[in-house]
């Protein structure tokens, strides 16, 4: 037995279900009070098989309790359906995104084409090990799929598995929604050829329900927003988050896409879903803006460079342009550096970043002189960013504000308004985050 697996039915070295006092150097503030909520890849090794990549890990709940200058630690893995079955079959039996499985090798020829077919339309997994969603006053743990998993923020036992697919129509989703003032929570997901349709999908799931039926999930009120087509119908850009100001959902469709046809014979070909995702350097990176009022998109097309990026930092308004500030990629190498083959001794000596992530700014004018000549600068704030009129529609080239610097963090209070203070980690030359930068 491995020791992933010997710390998961010991239960006292990679998860604590009981919480521990943690050691404290200096002082906690006594007014800090709560429990603060993590969530990642925990283990990586099931019996005799391994997963292939960093981010395929069973998800790993943390909870960090805070209480009269003293913090109490615990930790628990998620039992998803996923967990479950790799358990019970003490392999890896369920897929993730860069490691697929394989029916039994002592299945009979019938059962294992059956298995093939099943996965043509895959159903992916619900081992949810990126985020923790707040809906109403319920916590769920969540990842890029369809499926999010009810969690104890007391106890981390795992409850109800929730299908966003019940609701509206979406295959996938990002870890990284929004809330606004009301608690309300908004979200993407990606509706995979629906009815001959890709598109992108914004939603809504209400903070509270009507009284009358405080006994139903707040997600059987989930509200569709709007939609906004794919650029391709069988190559929908990858998005791991999204912008929100006060009047506007920002949707970044970036050249980094999805091939669904080899999605759909992944399985098959003895490939990953990973393998599927492609970054075209010559395409466009185009910026959509949907008005939370009207719920409509507005109709001129801005665009830039080709890019890959991953996170947001925040979004907000001044005199009539929207202003965004992403960390962008020249390349997608990023997400191969972390497959487990190259996490070795010798790591940081041999992994070098090829594209080193960039903060940039964008300033997007969607009030401008509509008889501004072609070749002009429609921006008017003090910026180093352009959006010039062309032909096809505004071409947008960012401020760059800093670089080396990923996972950003700001005051929430401010989201959707003008912050002035960012919280990251530092990504100089390695993956591996160094410092932490304010």
């Amino acid at each position: 037995m491995s020791s992933a697996m010997e710390a998961l039915y010991s239960g006292n070295k990679d998860e604590h279900p009981e919480p521990i006092k943690a050691e404290v150097r200096g002082q906690l503030p006594t007014w800090l009070q709560g429990i603060l909520l993590r969530n990642g890849p925990g283990m990586h090794t099931i019996g005799d098989s391994k997963y292939n990549h960093w981010f395929d890990g069973l998800a790993l709940l943390h909870s960090f309790t805070f209480k009269n200058g003293e913090v109490y630690y615990r930790s628990k893995y998620l039992r998803s359906d996923t967990y479950n079955c790799n358990v019970e079959a003490n392999r890896i039996v369920v897929s993730e995104f860069g490691t697929m499985a394989y029916p039994d090798p002592c299945k009979n020829i019938f059962a294992k084409a059956f298995c093939y077919l099943s996965h043509t339309i895959p159903e992916f997994t619900d081992n949810c090990l990126i985020n923790i969603l707040k809906a109403g006053d319920d916590f769920y743990a969540t990842s890029e799929t369809n499926f999010i998993r009810k969690i104890n923020p007391q106890t981390l036992e795992t409850l109800d598995k929730v299908d966003y697919n019940k609701y509206v129509a979406v295959n996938v989703t990002t870890s990284h929604p929004h809330y606004d003032s009301a608690g309300n929570v908004f979200n993407m997901g990606t509706s995979i050829v629906d009815k001959g349709r890709t598109k992108y999908v914004l939603f809504k799931i209400p903070s509270s329900v009507p009284e009358q039926e405080k006994k139903k999930s707040c997600f059987k009120h989930l509200e569709v927003v709007c939609s906004i087509p794919s650029r391709s119908l069988l190559h929908p850009s990858y998005y791991h988050s999204f912008g929100l100001t006060e009047n506007y959902i920002i949707f970044v469709e970036q050249p980094f896409r999805l091939d669904i046809v080899k999605m759909a014979t992944a399985y098959i070909r003895g490939v990953t879903w990973a393998s599927c995702l492609a970054f075209n350097k010559d395409d466009k990176t185009w910026f959509h803006f949907v008005d939370r009022k009207t719920k409509k998109e507005v109709s001129t097309k801005f665009y830039t460079d080709a890019m890959v990026f991953f996170h947001h930092v925040n979004a907000y308004e001044e005199d009539g342009h929207i202003i965004f500030d992403i960390i962008s990629y020249t390349d997608n190498s990023l997400y191969d550096m972390f497959y487990l083959k190259n996490l070795n001794k010798d790591f940081e000596e041999n992994t070098k970043l090829t594209a080193i992530p960039t903060c940039k700014r964008f300033v997007v004018p969607l009030q401008f002189d509509k008889d501004a000549g072609v070749g002009s600068n429609l921006v008017t704030l003090p910026s180093t960013a352009t959006a010039v009129k062309e032909k096809d529609g505004i071409y947008c080239q960012p401020e760059i504000l800093c670089e080396g610097i990923e996972l950003p963090r700001i005051n929430y209070d401010y989201n959707g308004k003008k912050h002035k203070y960012v919280f990251a980690t530092e990504l100089q030359w390695s993956p591996i985050p160094t410092k932490v930068l304010f």
